[in-house]
């Protein structure tokens, strides 16, 4: 080798290495670990033959991809093989940890006493009478720590188990959350109901045994969920980080109809953990009884709703009891929505499912979709009779302080089967009560009531002002839900 060729040669290669230093020394990534993606299929095999004589360690793969996820001791092995085989490369990254990220920035949100649910959840989703065949032949995949047998789960074989190479069930101290996680998306038992009572559970494990997961994990329990045919999939982990790995496994199910349902997080950040930050997956956010945004929970723009998740009763490990709270509880909620809609509806895809639910969810907080709320607040009981023209339900959907206006805001809703007119706001604050007419609203329709906030009144008050609202319906009409045509609610200077 003369010396340009070897001077060249040499600057490739530190090219090549201060590359793959940029690419997988960075937080939150897994130490001496690398994602490959390979060009064809061909480029593939032939890593896999080589890479234990280049000094790679193959760790895990997916063939439908052709990527591999690989170990290594010095990052000189990796460096070689792609200086000698450069061209057969598509990509190498970082294989993020999820749920060890750093944390973001927390968004400042007023102290509030959260109500929990117990056992109302479903009263509050509006589940009311026999929901017994609610996701009757649908599957859900539970991609989490591990389903464990448990009475809430009825006879042997509704749970089918799915190795990718963690096992099948963790033995943690917290590797309860998977059977957590499941038991509200259809568990059957009283003391741990879920939405979707029969539907089946297909569980794959992706944590470890230190109970976290990582990207290419998440990657191949949604490459396998869809390869078994669940139209649904569940995924309560996450990370603040993204790699191609997910965006193709997510691509994979969205080509094929495939809905993932994942939770926001729970560090009260500004901004979603991914997988839920992709714009195809189904992010839920938590709410608690009293409807207000739980204060952990993750917001941002593109989230697509919320949902129960603040002191709920569900399964554990060993028969157990628990009360559960996180956008984890949240997520396997919109989950059995989507499969009750889908076993009560015949002919309907998972995508269409979660269409009408956004359509037909409780508006929270700011009027319309917000960051805090999506587009509002899972609700069934509207989604599941969204046809019956002879059901009325008008609600005070929320109260929200507009800090850009310095204005309460009293958002109405209606949703109902059909118009309803002749409604009346009574709004008791510290000045009296105020009435107001309520234009006549069509089936889903909102109206908001703006009545501005003394600033000075506010800055005195200790304990903050308080509001109280009441919607009147005309004296034919007969409201299903009478109890959210009432609102309480409280404001304090930031």
């Amino acid at each position: 080798m003369d010396f340009l060729l070897a001077r060249q040669w040499a600057d490739a290669a530190d090219r090549i290495l201060a590359l793959l230093e940029r690419r997988l020394g960075v937080e939150g990534a897994r130490d001496h670990e690398a994602i490959l993606t390979f060009k064809t299929e061909q480029a593939y095999r032939d890593f896999l033959a080589r890479a234990a004589a280049a000094g790679l360690k193959v760790l895990d793969q997916m063939d439908g991809f052709r990527m591999v996820r690989v170990g290594y001791d010095e990052l000189g092995a990796l460096q070689r093989d792609l200086l000698a085989n450069a061209a057969d490369y598509g990509d190498v990254g970082a294989n993020y940890n999820a749920y060890f990220p750093s944390t973001p920035e927390k968004e400042d949100r007023a102290a509030q006493n959260e109500v929990p649910f117990g056992d109302n959840m479903l009263p509050f989703l509006g589940v009311t009478g026999d929901h017994s065949q609610w996701g009757k032949g649908v599957t859900i995949a539970v991609l989490d720590s591990g389903v464990a047998a448990d009475a809430t789960f009825g006879s042997l074989g509704r749970v089918r188990y799915l190795d990718i190479g963690q096992g099948l069930l963790g033995n943690g101290e917290g590797d309860g959350h998977g059977t957590a996680v499941a038991g509200l998306a259809a568990g059957q038992s009283p003391d741990a109901m879920g939405v979707s009572p029969a539907s089946d559970i297909l569980s794959i494990k992706v944590t470890g045994a230190d109970g976290t997961s990582d990207l290419f994990t998440l990657a191949k329990g949604i490459q396998k969920a869809v390869d078994a045919g669940s139209p649904v999939v569940i995924i309560s982990l996450g990370s603040y980080q993204n790699s191609s790995v997910l965006t193709t496994a997510i691509d994979y199910a969205s080509a094929r109809g495939v809905v993932i349902v994942a939770a926001s997080g729970n560090d009260q950040a500004a901004q979603m953990t991914w997988p839920a930050a992709d714009p195809r997956v189904v992010s839920v956010g938590a709410v608690d009884a009293s409807e207000q945004q739980a204060t952990f929970s993750n917001s941002g723009e593109g989230l697509k709703f919320t949902a129960p998740g603040y002191g709920i009763n569900t399964a554990w490990l060993n028969g157990e009891r628990v009360v559960f709270d996180g956008t984890s509880a949240s997520a396997p909620i919109v989950a059995g929505g989507v499969a009750a809609m889908l076993s009560e509806n015949p002919g309907m895809t998972a995508v269409q499912a979660v269409e009408i639910l956004q359509l037909y969810s409780s508006d929270g907080g700011a009027p319309g979709a917000d960051p805090a709320y999506g587009s509002g607040i899972l609700n069934l009981g509207w989604a599941m009779n969204r046809n019956d023209t002879t059901r009325v339900d008008t609600a005070v959907s929320s109260h929200y302080y507009n800090n850009q206006t310095g204005q309460m805001e009293f958002v109405i809703q209606n949703r109902s089967g059909s118009t309803v007119n002749g409604m009346n706001l009574y709004i008791t604050e510290s000045a009296g009560q105020l009435a107001y007419q309520i234009p006549p609203l069509n089936p889903g329709a909102s109206t908001t009531v703006s009545i501005p906030v003394n600033q000075i009144d506010l800055s005195r008050a200790v304990n903050g002002l308080s509001y109280r609202s009441q919607l009147l319906n005309p004296n034919n009409v007969t409201d299903v839900l009478p109890v959210n045509n009432q609102r309480a609610s409280t404001v304090s200077k930031q």
